[in-house]
């Protein structure tokens, strides 16, 4: 990792990963973690399928995610 100078743990667990770094993730940035990382299982378990949500809330997902990617950008 970039702060660490160690390799990234081999991990799709998006809450697993922000815990190895430094960064300050607020509790609400961790609960979004878990959301954005149930649906991410879908892709690497195909047999995995949790309720779609609903249009509105994947749009709100899709902001708040381009938000949290800018916030790490802006933190690397």
């Amino acid at each position: 990792m970039k702060t660490s100078e160690e390799v990234a743990p081999r991990s799709h667990n998006l809450i697993f990963l922000s815990e190895k770094t430094d960064i300050g993730f607020n509790e609400e940035t961790q609960i979004f973690l878990g959301v954005l990382m149930k649906y991410q299982l879908q892709g690497r378990y195909p047999d995995y399928s949790p309720v779609l949500p609903d249009i509105e809330s994947v749009d709100e997902y899709l902001e708040r995610t381009k938000i949290l990617l800018q916030w790490l950008i802006e933190k690397l």
